[in-house]
């Protein structure tokens, strides 16, 4: 009688386990039961989006404003074209800018808005005309490394007054 109630707390114990890891499971992954409230979605156009996925957040001034709702490329314009749900409570100008940004040099891709000025405000349908892309890491140490190859033959190249000047002493050896 004793053994199975001790068996019963063991169960119930490792069943609550199970359940909280699933929890934090789906709030790390955004899958999360927050359900999105009324929201008015825009569109966004970027040469890259970079490791963008489907639910990141969009975050202004820290906060989330809303998550990417869908995402798919446009052939005629060779561009990707985002879907963002934005919460109604955040109302953003019409000349907000949105750029992919990412959390730390590894962390999670997000889309940051910045408001404008306009007195007009977005609307569902409307599209974002500013937009900035994802900084691709390759891309940039590949422009780094061709421009430091350019420099390199102007750096080899001997100075012409080089055979004019005296050699330099050499270093008194010290003891």
């Amino acid at each position: 009688m004793e053994r199975t109630t001790i068996d019963i707390w063991v169960g119930a114990f490792v069943a609550v386990g199970f359940a909280a890891l699933l929890i934090l499971a789906l709030k790390v992954g955004n899958i999360g039961g927050e359900g999105q409230r009324d929201a008015y979605k825009v569109e966004a156009r970027f040469d890259n989006i970079g490791g963008l996925k489907v639910r990141a957040p969009v975050k202004a001034a820290g906060v989330v404003v809303g998550r990417v709702q869908e995402m798919h490329f446009d052939s005629d314009r060779y561009q990707a074209s985002v879907t963002l749900a934005l919460d109604k409570r955040f109302p953003f100008p019409k000349d907000t800018t949105a750029s992919i940004l990412t959390s730390g040099l590894l962390g999670e891709v997000y889309i940051g808005l910045d408001a404008g000025g306009d007195d007009k405000k977005l609307a569902d349908g409307d599209r974002i005309a500013i937009t900035q892309s994802a900084v691709v890491l390759e891309r940039l140490i590949g422009q780094f490394l061709f421009s430091k190859a350019q420099e390199e033959p102007a750096a080899k190249e001997p100075a012409k007054d080089a055979a004019k000047a005296p050699a330099p002493a050499p270093a008194a050896a010290k003891k």
